[in-house]
């Protein structure tokens, strides 16, 4: 669940005019270098804002969710995900034809499918719209529950569109594991330009470069990936409110000004996401609740590791490798490390974890997702610090208001201090 940072500035942009002065007296030399490369990819924010609150603006007019009793409701959305799993069964056997050399009228052969296609993208024109109004209204309801509304309307209100993401560009120093530019690139650059933009940027600047899917943007209205799970999804959405709720306070506006800020700010978001979702799913889709993890004292349990009884343990092993990473850094040994890094991509990969590439950027990126310990956080005490101030908050909101207001790690180590 990615949050661009230019998503996070059109947000401001949006609320603020003024800030689009400042942005333009930024420029730098090394900016200038990476874009000659990006700007032909490089996605359009603007233009996808305003058309997508064009589409808000005629949800919110129509209103047709509110007439719909909770069957209703949960029938129109398990009628969509039924949609999407038929939209990409037909869209990955059309593809599969045009992929087959065998195939002299790939055409011809796809037209049946093609139809069907056209048919099911008309469907979910007329539902899709009708799916997110219901959405934002039952995740509303629940954000009023935990008292993160304003006269029962969440604010800023929960808006978000399903629609292709932007592929993310993530660049870091060689010498030290640090997000130093996020740009975003238009959802369809096939995986050879992707090489390319990588290979070009890291030439020209001496940064390690990678590209990265993401699941959602925190822009205005939030943008989320077309998924048939159900979960996933409200996580992403619920994440994607969140960083525009941080976004109007300290720690939100300050999400750029370093890594452990940033790394706050996206644990938040992901501890949060998933609180809210799971209380939706409570709430209006409880056959959904997943059964009670184990014990772990019964030896089954497997909550906050990708392992299974004696198998490969993901997370415990990209955590050897973040630490190691770190410490060959330190002392100076980069080219040692990137050689190391590789060697620990075939690992993974031969263990069945296909990563591209693991490199700097790699652990930049991912790195900031730390509500689990361990894993490409490595040892950085900041996603634990994050966590332990939600367990020591009696209410979400409460951690919400107390982390919202910090705008430096120090304060987040003064305040779980405190608690001890």
């Amino acid at each position: 669940m990615k949050q661009a940072t230019i998503a996070k500035s059109i947000f401001l942009l949006l609320l603020f005019p003024l800030l689009l002065v400042n942005s333009v007296l930024s420029v730098y030399r090394e900016d200038d270098i990476i874009r000659e490369t990006t700007r032909p990819f490089e996605f359009d924010y603007i233009t996808w804002t305003l058309d997508a609150l064009g589409l808000k603006a005629g949800q919110l007019s129509a209103n047709v969710s509110q007439y719909l009793d909770p069957i209703q409701q949960k029938k129109v959305i398990f009628d969509y995900l039924s949609l999407v799993d038929k939209i990409n069964t037909v869209s990955g056997k059309i593809n599969q034809i045009y992929a087959d050399p065998s195939i002299q009228d790939p055409l011809k052969k796809a037209a049946a499918d093609l139809t069907e296609q056209k048919s099911l993208v008309a469907q979910m024109t007329q539902l899709g719209p009708l799916t997110e109004s219901i959405l934002q209204l039952q995740i509303s309801y629940v954000l009023n529950q935990m008292g993160l509304a304003t006269t029962g309307q969440p604010l800023p209100p929960l808006l978000y569109h399903v629609t292709p993401l932007p592929l993310a560009l993530i660049l870091s120093p060689r010498n030290v594991i640090e997000e130093k530019y996020d740009i975003s690139l238009v959802p369809d650059v096939p995986l050879d330009k992707v090489v390319a933009i990588e290979n070009s940027v890291a030439a020209n600047t001496g940064l390690s470069a990678l590209v990265v899917p993401v699941g959602g943007i925190g822009t205005y209205p939030t943008m989320v990936m077309s998924t048939t799970d159900l979960p996933w999804l409200l996580e992403t959405i619920c994440h994607e409110w969140t960083h525009n709720y941080l976004t109007v306070r300290p720690l939100g506006l300050n999400y750029e000004t370093n890594s452990a800020l940033r790394t706050m700010n996206e644990t938040t978001a992901n501890i949060s996401g998933k609180e809210i979702s799971a209380a939706v799913i409570r709430l209006f889709y409880p056959s959904l609740v997943p059964p009670p993890t184990l014990s772990p004292s019964t030896g089954n349990s497997s909550q906050g590791s990708s392992s299974t009884s004696g198998g490969f343990d993901f997370n415990a092993e990209m955590r050897i490798t973040r630490v190691t990473v770190d410490q060959m850094l330190a002392a100076g040994q980069i080219d040692q490390a990137e050689q190391y890094m590789e060697t620990r991509r075939e690992f993974f990969w031969n263990n069945g974890y296909q990563i591209r590439k693991l490199n700097q950027a790699y652990f930049a990126f991912y790195g900031a997702y730390a509500d689990i310990p361990g894993g490409e956080a490595g040892a950085d005490p900041v996603g634990p610090a994050v966590t332990a101030l939600r367990s020591e908050s009696p209410t979400l909101k409460v951690f919400l208001t107390r982390i919202s207001k910090m705008t430096d790690f120090s304060q987040l180590e003064q305040a779980i201090q405190q608690y001890k």
